[in-house]
């Protein structure tokens, strides 16, 4: 083999490599984009039992492709506090069940023999996928074309790799220089540090799996460098961890510790057979004789059905266990005394469907957040006792940085490969964000109205406090209706919020006139009045910014 076949070789490897990655990312962001809300119902169910929350993992996992993005959203999910650790760690048990799947789908791609090889057959879905997404007009039909050809790449990619290995297997020096890695410890390294590289395990498995069908190792480097892929897969979820809060961080350490078991298990399994002259290669190839990308593809599976099955029961030791290597801070603040975004986070750019229904909830939040300072302050004003103030200052410096932040977010999302309601909601959300935000200001104008009674020695009387706990009350029930539409793209509570913030325009012109025979009367003084007409005016600003929220569903 001259220099040329070899540089040529190395160079589609590099690009099978390349074309698979591509494959698996076009393939996952278009499922996703298909399936998001069933996704959603999906992992809305693992409270159940272990053995559902298992079933979710492997069916999210079977669908979208990736154990690490399965991985991600589950972070995402603990983080938001939607999971618990313990749902998340059944979750990631089954995504290490799911992420088999590409590898049975890569060895029955590598049949054929003298026919039509099965690798072409699933390769032309790639050609099919690209004729729908360039005639296609629907986004439905274009997802669906999106995943035929990701599908199909899939093939495409792995033929490339086939084909290097099939070049390289013919030199005598790689495959003697491959050889001399028979320690099982090694071989599980340089299977975690490679898939760390790529951030996938899929490829890893598929690159062992065209490398032992070649014959450029043995079937037993090859289980070993596939235990090692299990190991690597983790560090995609470990980096989320590490920018979450502390319970994101122990599920991405259960992640770490559950891989690690299972290598550590079937390594032990391994010693021991070892003592009796025998390896997995050869147990495997005594199971599934005559077919080498079945018998790698089918222990990939085993160990990880295995290693569910093992470590399951054992799932609430492991959470205590993470619990005490992360544990909480006893002195110091605490996250919760942070502004920080809830639900949104920057890893989950990688799952736009996600993103966005988390982009919802942190809107949401931050609405609750605005009222709560709009109570806080009608309480300050009437009562003029501030002993809430410190609450109130924590709530407006976490409104003023999700403005900010959520904002950003926003933008990077409308940036990824969205379905058109997702684009239109998320156009509608920079506006409801800066609806949020401005509530909470005008309830720091209400702080600022009690400021000016306090220093002046007044208060407002009996009646006017009557009538701001009125207005109040008619907040709160526009506030119900505006989440409820929001939430639920409900117009019928939609057309509540309107009726009811009629009554708040009404109610605040008849507090004007209360407070203009009050004055007539010398029951209020002109500064204790100028407050309460700020006061009311401010409320009615309120109400708009709310309405405002509620119709944005208009667009959708």
């Amino acid at each position: 083999m001259d220099a040329v076949t070899i540089v040529t070789s190395v160079l589609t490897l590099i690009a099978g490599v390349g074309v698979f990655l591509i494959a698996c990312t076009m393939m996952s962001a278009n499922l996703e984009a298909l399936g998001s809300a069933k996704l959603k119902a999906l992992f809305a169910k693992t409270s159940k039992s272990k053995l559902v929350g298992v079933g979710v993992g492997a069916a999210t996992t079977a669908v979208i492709q990736s154990s690490s993005a399965t991985s991600v959203m589950v972070i995402g999910f603990v983080n938001a506090g939607i999971m618990t650790i313990a749902q998340a760690a059944t979750v990631i048990f089954g995504a290490n069940i799911g992420t088999t799947i590409t590898g049975q789908l890569v060895a029955l791609g590598m049949f054929g023999g003298n026919s039509v090889s099965a690798s072409v057959i699933f390769a032309t879905f790639a050609g099919i996928g690209a004729f729908i997404l360039a005639f296609a007009k629907k986004d439905r039909a274009q997802k669906i074309g999106g995943i035929m050809a990701g599908f199909g790449m899939l093939f495409v990619g792995l033929s490339m790799m086939s084909g290097a290995m099939e070049y390289f297997s013919e030199l005598e020096e790689i495959k003697n220089f491959l050889a001399m890695f028979k320690n099982p410890l090694l071989l599980v390294l340089i299977g975690a540090l490679i898939t760390a590289v790529v951030q996938s395990s899929s490829v890893m498995t598929s690159m062992v799996i065209t490398m032992v069908v070649t014959g450029l190792i043995s079937l037993n480097q090859g289980i070993y460098l596939t235990m090692g892929a299990n190991i690597g897969t983790c560090v995609t979820a470990l980096i989320a961890g590490l920018t979450s809060t502390k319970n994101a961080k122990r599920t991405a350490l259960i992640h770490l510790i559950f891989n690690v078991s299972g290598v550590v298990v079937f390594m032990l399994i391994g010693l021991f057979m070892g003592l009796g002259g025998i390896d997995f290669g050869w147990l495997f190839s005594k199971m599934f004789p005559n077919a080498l990308q079945i018998q790698l593809s089918m222990f990939h599976t085993i160990f990880n059905v295995s290693t569910v099955l093992i470590v399951l029961p054992l799932t609430n030791i492991l959470v205590k266990l993470v619990e005490k290597l992360v544990p909480d801070k006893k002195n110091g603040q605490l996250q919760n005394d942070v502004p920080h975004l809830y639900f949104a986070e920057e890893h989950m750019l990688k799952n736009p469907p996600v993103a966005v229904q988390q982009t919802k909830r942190e809107i949401i939040n931050m609405v609750q957040t605005a009222l709560k300072n709009f109570d806080i302050s009608v309480e300050i004003i009437c009562s003029l006792n501030y002993s809430q103030e410190p609450d109130f200052r924590k709530n407006e410096d976490q409104l003023n940085f999700v403005n900010r932040k959520l904002t950003q977010f926003i933008a990077k999302l409308l940036k990824a490969d969205l379905n058109e309601k997702d684009r239109v909601y998320l156009s509608t959300a920079f506006r409801s964000v800066t609806d949020a935000e401005r509530i909470g200001d005008y309830a720091e104008n209400i702080i600022e109205y009690a400021d000016k009674l306090k220093d002046a020695g007044e208060e407002f009387s009996e009646t006017a406090k009557k009538e701001i706990l009125e207005l109040q009350s008619l907040v709160h029930s526009l506030y119900g209706c505006v989440i409820k539409a929001y939430s639920y793209n409900d117009r019928q509570a939609l057309a509540s919020a309107y009726e009811i913030e009629e009554k708040i325009d009404g109610f605040t012109a008849g507090m004007t006139e209360s407070h203009i025979e009050r004055l007539s009367a010398n029951d209020c003084t002109p500064e204790v009045g100028a407050q309460y007409l700020s006061l009311s005016a401010n409320v009615e600003r309120i109400a708009d910014h709310f309405i405002n929220i509620a119709k944005s569903i208009k667009a959708l």
